[in-house]
This record gives C-alpha cells, sequence and structure tokens, in this order.
C-alpha cells in the first residue's frame, strides 16, 4: 500500500501541466465529437475547454478542466496495478493501458450525461446532473473497472491469458 501511495504522490506531482493537458483535450475531443459534431447540442472551445450547452431556454457554460479530466482516478489505477503481486509485468501494462482507456471512455460518458441533462432540461437541471447524476455515472463505471480487475483477479487474468492466446494463434 505504501508504494501505491507513493507512486501516486509522485504521478500526480509530474502530471502538471503536460499529463493534465493531454487528458483534459482527450476529453473535450471525444465530448466535441459525440456531443458536438453528431448531435449538436453543445459548442466548444477546443483551447480553453468551455462547453456550451445548449437548450430551449438559454445557453448554459461548463468547463472542463482537471476535476472532469479523469486523471486522479487513472493515476490511482496505475499505482494500484504497479504494486499489485497477483499480476505479471505484461498483464499490469496490459490492465493499465485498458484502465485508462476505459476510465477515459467513463469519463466521457458521464460528461455526455451531464450535457444531455442540461440540453433536454435546461439550466436548472445543471447542478443534480453534474454534481449528482453525472459523478455517480463515473463512478459506478470507475468502481466497476476496479471491482473486476482487482476483486476478480484471477478471472481477470484468464481473460489477458486468453486474449494472448488467440494473438499467439493469429501469429503462428
Amino acid at each position: 500500500m505504501a508504494g501505491s501511495a507513493g507512486l501516486f504522490l509522485v504521478l500526480m506531482s509530474l502530471a502538471d501541466p503536460y499529463w493534465v493537458w493531454l487528458f483534459t483535450h482527450a476529453v473535450i475531443q471525444g465530448v466535441n465529437l459525440i456531443a458536438g459534431d453528431i448531435l449538436g447540442w453543445v459548442q466548444i472551445t477546443i483551447r480553453t475547454g468551455m462547453v456550451y450547452i445548449n437548450n430551449p431556454t438559454n445557453v448554459v457554460q461548463m468547463s472542463i478542466d482537471f476535476e472532469c479530466s479523469g486523471i486522479i482516478e487513472s493515476m490511482a489505477l496505475i499505482a494500484l496495478i504497479s504494486f499489485f503481486p497477483t499480476y505479471a509485468r505484461k498483464e499490469k501494462v496490459f490492465y493499465g493501458v485498458f484502465g485508462m482507456v476505459y476510465i477515459y471512455l467513463a469519463n466521457v460518458i458521464r460528461l455526455l450525461t451531464v450535457i444531455a441533462i442540461v440540453h433536454f432540461g435546461g439550466r436548472s437541471t445543471y447542478y443534480i446532473a453534474h454534481a449528482i447524476i453525472g459523478r455517480l455515472v463515473f463512478y459506478v463505471l470507475v468502481i466497476a473497472l476496479y471491482y473486476n480487475v482487482f476483486t476478480y483477479s484471477q478471472l481477470a487474468r484468464g481473460i489477458y491469458r486468453g486474449l494472448e492466446q488467440r494473438l499467439e494463434k493469429k501469429e503462428s
């Protein structure tokens, strides 16, 4: 536990500004692709991370920043996996990359949930959408990831080995 906590602190201290910028802008791009380009529910200023949510009554402004980036949860996952004794090195890399992609997608889903609620419900729904529903969606998804990776580690290890065997068969 001490190793995981220490690595988490080191990763977080090294994250600002570059990793925070990368994670934030990746989330902004994902949200812009779906909610902006495809659905037309928002206009996003990519450079500043400002999201303008269109709704029937007026535009609601939301900022995607450090807390919306998912970097804290990603660094916690990497720190925990790094010192988790059940996995071999390749498995740790696999679950680290898989977990970061999963957390990214969970974060995009969270923001899309907030945007959808505000788009259809108006300004008065922003607080409940952002502070309660969006966080619940995100944390339920992240807890499901942590639960499957750490609690069912033998099962998860079996999934990794199955994927590894399939890839080896294709190479042969």
